[in-house]
């Protein structure tokens, strides 16, 4: 029986990341995983091809020209399934070629197949070609990610009732789609393929969505949905989906009904534990599939054995993934590792993008803190005309009394890229007088962050300066 420092189950950003730290720390390390190629699901069907869909739909469909030209100056009849399908592979093969040139330039093996416990030490491996393996590990780390919620009532066909993984694997492109679940998978499906005209209806149960965010985000986010025609139905619970002709009829429980050509279920995940027979490792996963770990070192009820990435559940995020992987090989290995960090962004790739880091406002007034608020518009800025934006915006949120960073929230273009500076400041214990002071490039969408700290300056009650801000203008004084 082979046996191995660490078994990794899952290829994925927290599997491959746990892999190549255990390999520089010198322990042998294999990765079992069940595609045929490594990646997994980040790879293969969820961050990374929704995401260069999104780019190549925003590309095709001359979507960031619309401020100069109009929503219509491409014609987006031409754009088919195809043209999105030859992007993302390409895309993909580099990224499977980047991965496995990793493994191999530290030492990582890695094995096609799927696993399950035999015991807490030893996996039952099954090769696509049927070969069964038997390998021990001193450690393992499971990191296999999840799979699209599939309630047995949503009669999916791969083909007119999709799920969130088959849709990247589409044959036509629809004239109407309707998206059930306004989750982070589900809104940025919807807006993705709104900005090649297909009508959309998102239907949700809950009276709203991503709670997560500022309020006053999604209520900008929501609107400008509805200025382009996306039709969104709160508080409906749906009933049934069913074939109707040439295309598909989502009953709702409210008896309205929707007729679209293609349905996207995208109402939750669950962990992909269902194979991995972990009562025979002591484990058990939840009702949602995931498994409960120390969340400082990743470790699970059993020592030897941790779990990463979004089988864990929230926030399930490709960028933390990363870090936990880090962070639990280190640990396994009674190496130094640094906690998981407080405020990390948090990005929804939508059209527009959403990204957020720190409290929401929401947050700061349960608490009980005494704050301010600024705000800078992307179309008031030089950069957001140059660029053709009309909506957009910066919201920054302050703490009245120490000044400090207490949260920066961003929607529209970019916003993704320029959450990072708010982050930075956020994690180094920043503040107000550090948007105020600095200078920013001229013309950028970063200036925002100066526009919206002068806009929380001003609304500040009078006070006197403080004694770092009097030091800095008497030093500047000096120079001058």
């Amino acid at each position: 029986m082979a046996q191995y420092d660490l078994i990794v189950i899952g290829s994925g950003p927290a599997g491959r990341r746990a892999a190549v730290q255990a390999a520089k720390l010198k322990k042998s390390v294999l990765v079992i995983e069940k595609g045929r190629r490594v990646g997994g699901v980040c790879v293969h069907t969820g961050t990374i091809p929704s995401k260069t869909l999104r780019e190549t739909v925003l590309n095709l469909s001359g979507w960031r020209e619309r401020g100069f030209y109009g929503r219509a100056h491409r014609n987006k009849e031409n754009i088919t399934a195809e043209d999105l399908r030859r992007r993302l592979m390409m895309t993909l093969n580099h990224e499977v070629e980047v991965l496995e040139h990793q493994f191999a330039r530290n030492g990582v093996a890695w094995l096609s197949g799927e696993a399950r416990f035999i015991d807490p030490h030893t996996l039952e491996v099954v090769t696509e070609r049927g070969e069964v393996r038997h390998l021990r590990g001193e450690r393992i780390l499971i990191a296999v990610g999840t799979n699209p919620h599939r309630p047995p009532h949503i009669p999916f066909d791969g083909e007119y009732i999709v799920d969130a993984d088959e849709i990247l694997d589409l044959k036509r492109l629809p004239r109407s789609l309707a998206v059930i679940g306004a989750s982070v998978i589900g809104i940025e499906y919807a807006t993705i393929f709104s900005a090649l005209d297909v009508k959309v209806t998102v239907v949700e149960p809950n009276e709203d969505m991503l709670g997560f965010i500022d309020r006053e985000l999604v209520d900008e986010f929501i609107h400008d949905l509805r200025d382009r025609g996306v039709a969104l139905r709160f508080q409906s619970k749906t009933k049934s989906v069913e074939r109707a002709g040439a295309g598909c009829l989502v009953r709702l429980e409210d008896q309205r009904q929707i007729a679209a050509d293609m349905v996207l279920f995208a109402a939750g995940r669950k962990g992909a534990t269902d194979a991995l027979n972990l009562a025979a490792a002591n484990l058990a996963a939840d009702e949602r599939g995931r498994i409960a770990v120390d969340k400082a070192t990743f470790r699970t009820k059993q020592p030897h054995i941790y779990a990463v990435g979004d089988v864990i559940g929230f926030p399930s995020l490709a960028s933390t993934s990363l870090e936990q992987g880090r962070i639990a090989a280190c640990h396994a290995f009674d190496e130094p590792a640094h906690a998981p960090p407080e405020f990390f962004p948090y990005g929804i790739y939508s059209v527009p993008e959403m990204s957020t880091v720190g409290m929401t406002e929401e947050q700061v007034r349960e608490r009980g803190i005494a704050y301010e608020t600024g705000i800078a518009r992307f179309r008031e800025t030089s950069r957001g005309h140059i660029i053709g934006l009309n909506s957009g915006f910066m919201k920054m949120i302050f703490a009245l009394e120490t000044k400090r960073l207490l949260g920066a929230h961003i929607v529209g273009e970019g916003a993704t890229e320029l959450i990072h500076i708010g982050q930075a400041v956020l994690n180094l214990g920043g503040g107000l007088d550090y948007f105020v002071e600095n200078t920013f490039n001229y013309p950028t969408l970063a200036e925002a962050y100066k526009i919206a700290a002068l806009d929380a300056f001003n609304r500040m009650p009078a006070r006197q300066p403080s004694a770092e801000f009097i030091e800095t203008l008497r030093r500047n004084a000096a120079r001058a």
